[in-house]
């Protein structure tokens, strides 16, 4: 029962780590029943690698819910004469001059009033198709737009001396905070840090 109010602060510290004991059958029902978890094992280190990987676990959920809102921070300079497709959809070669790009990321325009142009759909380093690209990568990217009678285009909502940005926000901080920590290095921290001040995010 104690172990069980974590349940509504912290779930996955809602366990109980059995070492060399005997769990009895109500304790495991009333466990079962509250949705706290028991590990048990004989020899210490396994239960060590039992409640880590149960951790892990966890972790790695969290990251598949919320990954339609994770924003990674990166800023991207156009190349000259890659422009492949003005609009619907924008396709572009671009150097990515700070952070990581990551295929979903909704990308803004700060210089024009942070005009949004769409999601990152792909990206392509040497005409093969990659997840991200990070700083000093240049890549062809394709952009499609969130809404149909919004499509925005090169030329007209924005053009080469633009830099693009990813529109990061206040929720998609918290969820880099929580679930991504260790993936950012500390100049991708910087970045979202510097695009926090940007945005005017609190």
């Amino acid at each position: 029962m104690k172990a069980g109010v974590m349940l509504e602060r912290k779930k996955e510290y809602a366990t109980i780590l059995a070492f060399d004991v005997k769990v009895t059958t109500e304790a495991r029902e009333l466990a079962d029943e509250m949705g706290v978890k028991i590990f048990c094992a004989d020899i210490i280190y396994h239960l060590f690698d039992l409640f880590k990987a149960y951790i892990e676990n966890i972790k790695e959920e969290k990251k598949k819910e919320s990954a339609d809102e994770a924003v990674f921070p990166c800023v991207l300079q156009i190349l000259p004469n890659c422009v492949f497709n003005k609009k619907d959809p924008i396709v572009l070669g671009v150097d990515v001059i700070e952070g990581i790009l990551k295929i979903g990321t909704p990308i803004c325009v700060p210089g024009r009033e942070f005009i949004d142009i769409g999601r990152i759909a792909s990206i392509e380093n040497n005409h093969k198709p990659v997840d991200y690209a990070k700083k000093g990568n240049k890549v062809a990217i394709k952009i499609v737009g969130s809404n149909a009678e919004e499509q925005k285009m090169f030329g007209r909502h924005f053009d080469m001396e633009d830099e693009l940005v990813s529109h990061i926000s206040r929720r998609s901080i918290d969820i880099l905070k929580s679930n991504y920590r260790d993936e950012l290095s500390l100049e991708e921290w910087k970045l979202v840090v510097k695009l926090k001040n940007i945005f005017k995010i609190q």
